[in-house]
């Protein structure tokens, strides 16, 4: 299995949640969020499940097998169609 792309760090920066906080909500050391953030550790299934379910998400748009688009780009790609469909 290759590398698993996550959004975690996206989400608690938007939602303004520590890494302490998110950590206690679903029963993790505060350091295996930070090393879920940086890819140096892949989560179970129940755990990504769970970060999922405190953020309201569905598990796919926390994490994939493809590299997320950068929010910047995101931004753009929305503001250009905004143009286009006024």
């Amino acid at each position: 299995m290759g590398i698993l792309y996550n959004r975690i760090a996206v989400f608690r920066a938007e939602r303004g949640v520590t890494r302490r906080e998110l950590a206690e909500a679903v029963g993790v050391n505060n350091q295996t969020i930070g090393y879920l953030e940086r890819g140096d550790y892949k989560p179970s299934l129940e755990l990504a499940m769970k970060i999922a379910a405190f953020f309201g998400v569905p598990i796919e748009l926390l994490f994939s097998f493809r590299p997320f688009e950068s929010v910047a780009d995101t931004m753009r790609r929305a503001a250009a169609a905004g143009e286009r469909n006024p």
